[in-house]
C-alpha cells in the first residue's frame, strides 16, 4: 500500500451556517502520486471558483477544448458534464456557489456559457490574485476556507426579497415562477428575467435538471437493492413524457445514454475481488 503522503485524495468541507446561503460546500483534492488523476464533474448548476495550487489543472470540456488552471478561474453555472486533471503534485480548493449567491458577490449575472475567466475580471480590483497569495501562505485547508470566508464578507451584498423566495421555493408540484408572480403581484415575464439575471439559468432550466437528478437518484437506489432498472418506473415517477425524452436529458446533460450510465455506475461500484 502507498504512503498517505505518496496518493491521491479528496473531499468535501461543510460551509458555517453564516454562509450556508452563499456556498453549499467546498471542496479540495490534491494529487501527491507520481501520474496525473483524471475527474468527470457532472453539471450542478452551480457557478464555481477554483483556487489551484502547485501544478497547473486542466479542465477538458466534451468538445475537448483545454484550459489551465493558473490561479483561479471562475466557472458556471455548470449545465453540463466536463473533465479535470490533476498532475503530479497539484492541489485545489473549490468553492461552490449557490442559488444566487455569484450575484451577491460580484453584482452581476453568473458566467452562464461562456468560458472560464479569472475573476479579476469581473471586479473593479485585483483582490483575488491578492487573496490567492495569502491563500498560497496558508497550509492547513480548514485555514484557507476560514480566510476566504472572511474575504467574502465585505463584498456580499443583501440576498433579493424576489430571488430568495424563488431560492427557497421547495414545492415540487408548483410552478415556482407563477406562484411567486402571484404572491408578489409581478408578471410571469418579470420573474423569469429575475430568475434568470441572478440565478444564471432560467426556471425551466433548473426544473430540466432537477428531474434529471432525481431520475439519477432513482436509478442509483434501484441499482443497490435489486440491480436491474426499470425504465418504465423511472419516467412514470419523474415525470417524464416518454423514453426518448428521458435518453435525451442523460445526453444532454452527461453525454451518455442511461443504459451507458447503469453500465458505468455498475463498473465503479462491483466490489474486487478478495
Amino acid at each position: 500500500m502507498k504512503p498517505a503522503e505518496q496518493t491521491y485524495h479528496d473531499y468535501r468541507l461543510p460551509v458555517p451556517p453564516e454562509f450556508e446561503t452563499v456556498f453549499s460546500h467546498f471542496y479540495f483534492a490534491a494529487n501527491n502520486s507520481a501520474s496525473p488523476v483524471s475527474k468527470t464533474l457532472l453539471p450542478s448548476f452551480q457557478t464555481i471558483m477554483v483556487f489551484n495550487f502547485g501544478a497547473k489543472a486542466r479542465l477538458i470540456s466534451r468538445q475537448k477544448t483545454e484550459i489551465e488552471v493558473d490561479k483561479c478561474i471562475v466557472l458556471g453555472p455548470i449545465k453540463s458534464v466536463f473533465d479535470y486533471v490533476l498532475p503530479s503534485g497539484a492541489q485545489i480548493l473549490v468553492a461552490n456557489f449557490k442559488d444566487d449567491a455569484f450575484y451577491r458577490f460580484f453584482g452581476k449575472a453568473s458566467l452562464s456559457d461562456h468560458l472560464p475567466i479569472h475573476p479579476d475580471e469581473a471586479m473593479e480590483e485585483n483582490c483575488f490574485t491578492y487573496l490567492w497569495h495569502q491563500l498560497n501562505g496558508i497550509t492547513g485547508v480548514p485555514d484557507k476556507i476560514d480566510r476566504i470566508l472572511d474575504f467574502c464578507r465585505p463584498y456580499l451584498k443583501l440576498q433579493d426579497s424576489t430571488a430568495a423566495m424563488l431560492a427557497n421555493f421547495k414545492d415540487d408540484t408548483l410552478n415556482p415562477i407563477k406562484s411567486v408572480a402571484e404572491e408578489t403581484g409581478q408578471t410571469e415575464r418579470n420573474l423569469q428575467l429575475i430568475h434568470k439575471k441572478y440565478f444564471g439559468y432560467s426556471a425551466k432550466e433548473i426544473s430540466r435538471y432537477q428531474r434529471f437528478i432525481k431520475a439519477i437518484g432513482l436509478i442509483q437506489q434501484t441499482l443497490l437493492s435489486i440491480n436491474k432498472v426499470d425504465w418504465f418506473d423511472i419516467i412514470a415517477e419523474c415525470g417524464y413524457y416518454d423514453q426518448s425524452q428521458l435518453i435525451h436529458d442523460f445526453k444532454h446533460f452527461i453525454h451518455l445514454s442511461p443504459k451507458n450510465f447503469v453500465k458505468f455506475q455498475q463498473d465503479i461500484c462491483q466490489p474486487s475481488a478478495e
